[in-house]
């Protein structure tokens, strides 16, 4: 990685942690009661959620908010009515959501299988899914993905950002998109558990790591106790490629991709306050708040 790519300390934003680039400021850690101030109207605000299990906390305004999964605890009906509701209480003009392996009911196919493995009563995955994706949700904003591309904007006239959201990682079929939704992480990125293995997806990392031009966000989750940010550049090239493809090839440091493990729900040994007592953080607390990514309007990949 040259001088140029590494990852900027974000050392001017006060009381606030994270890190910053030419087109995106990324805060992890902040005052929830007064939180980084919005950079202005060319810049669009996302606020990154993951792994809330039917619970609520403070969430910081935004233009945007992601959710990368687990929104229950095991897809009950009054469990994800529980986040819905919520979700609908948030001041974001636009809401993106996708399942997670806990919302089990949203995998439907699996779920007429397994479900007597989870539940002593066989939920309805049609009235889950009528909780998560109707068009009254979409009245409002709330966007539900399953393996599916939607274009917004967040003002008339703004910035059209495209998002794919998929809550089982197929990741063959993840077009070239800005946003990418996806509920677990790629291979080796923000992807260790408390037992030191690297739990993501390397069909997922593979099929990125091909793209021309690599989505600018990838929000996900999954595994809690990794729950960060990063910035990833693309800049693998094969040793033993051809000189024939070399011209293919993106220049170095142009296709980066903003990583946020963007899990709320503490796991491991951030869960626990230091000090005597040992108290447990609540959901959306100190470590585990929601992750707050600002990109400018003009950011772009590299076209194809």
């Amino acid at each position: 990685m040259s001088e140029s790519e590494q990852i900027v300390p974000a050392t001017h934003l006060q009381d606030s942690e994270g890190f910053h680039t030419p087109s995106a400021r990324v805060y992890t850690s902040y005052d929830p009661t007064n939180p980084p101030s919005h950079p202005g109207e060319n810049w669009t605000r996302f606020v990154c959620i993951s792994d809330t299990h039917s619970r609520t906390f403070s969430v910081p305004s935004g233009d945007v908010l992601l959710h990368s999964g687990d929104l229950s605890r095991l897809g009950r009906e009054d469990e994800i009515r529980v986040t819905i509701e919520w979700l609908h209480t948030l001041d974001h003009g636009v809401k993106i959501i996708i399942a997670g392996n806990h919302d089990l009911p949203l995998h439907e196919e699996w779920y007429e299988d397994s479900y007597h493995g989870f539940h002593d009563k066989k939920e309805s995955p049609t009235t889950i899914r009528s909780l998560v994706d109707s068009d009254a949700n979409r009245d409002r904003g709330l966007i539900y993905l399953q393996d599916e591309r939607y274009a917004f904007s967040t003002k008339e006239g703004g910035r059209e950002w495209s998002v794919y959201g998929s809550p089982a990682n197929r990741a063959s079929a993840i077009p070239e998109v800005d946003i990418l939704l996806t509920h677990g992480p790629p291979h080796n990125i923000l992807d260790k558990t408390f037992t030191n293995v690297n739990a993501g997806c390397p069909a997922l990392l593979a099929h990125l790591s091909e793209m021309r031009g690599p989505p600018l966000l990838h929000v996900f989750g999954h595994i809690h106790e990794a729950r960060g940010a990063m910035r990833y550049p693309w800049t693998q090239v094969e040793e033993d490629q051809d000189s024939s493809n070399a011209e293919s090839t993106p220049p170095l440091g142009t296709r980066d991709t903003i990583m946020v493990n963007a899990a709320n729900q503490p796991l491991g040994r951030q869960a626990i306050k230091p000090g005597p007592g040992g108290q447990r953080i609540p959901c959306g607390g100190p470590g585990f708040q929601p992750i707050i990514v600002d990109l400018l309007d003009s950011a772009m990949r590299p076209e194809m």
